[in-house]
């Protein structure tokens, strides 16, 4: 982090301000950094779209080497292959041009801690709301990777599937291991 990030971060401690408004600041910061570059072009650099999961501890960016406008990373809770990620890599695939998938779930992830039925019982006793969507738990991470790959790859609405690629991240080592 450069000068201008450490001072954003040493003037919101102290202050009593909500997460939302610290990371307002630092996106002065940021929108700073970036004055003159222009917006980027909506079709990524490279055509590969990534599905990765939200743990905060993944950053595909840095992990794999990216930029900003380098690829399409689509993240959610276990890096599950749900009806919208595979709408959002078709629109991916047939609107910006990207070719390939890498998938990539994770090392001691969250929803390898619960069944589907437990963690439906944990957010309906948490909401009063019993979730209408399939959770995406799983016990075996090779199997879930597998799994998730297939659905991909046999999507009809997914012109290109013929290089789906499925990995494992090391959240200790930051390593990828890729599964067949």
């Amino acid at each position: 982090m450069g000068a201008a990030g450490s001072a954003i971060r040493g003037a919101e401690e102290g202050f009593g301000m909500g997460e939302i408004d610290k990371l307002l600041n630092r996106n002065r910061g940021y929108a700073e950094s970036r004055r003159g570059r222009g917006a980027a072009e909506q079709r990524p650099v490279l055509p590969i779209a990534i599905v990765t999961c939200m743990d905060a501890r993944i950053e595909p960016g840095r992990a794999l080497g990216l930029v900003e406008g380098d690829a399409h990373v689509i993240r959610n809770a276990g890096a599950t292959v749900t009806d919208d990620v595979i709408r959002s890599l078709a629109i991916s695939q047939v609107v910006l041009g990207t070719r390939e998938v890498m998938l990539v779930k994770h090392t001691d992830c969250g929803l390898r801690r619960f069944d589907d039925d437990e963690l439906r019982t944990t957010l309906a006793q948490a909401t009063g709301a019993e979730p209408p969507f399939p959770l995406g738990t799983f016990r075996d991470l090779g199997e879930a990777l597998r799994n998730e790959t297939t659905r991909i790859r046999e999507s009809p609405l997914l012109p290109c599937r013929e290089n789906v690629r499925g990995f494992v991240y090391d959240v200790a080592s930051g390593h990828l291991r890729e599964v067949d």
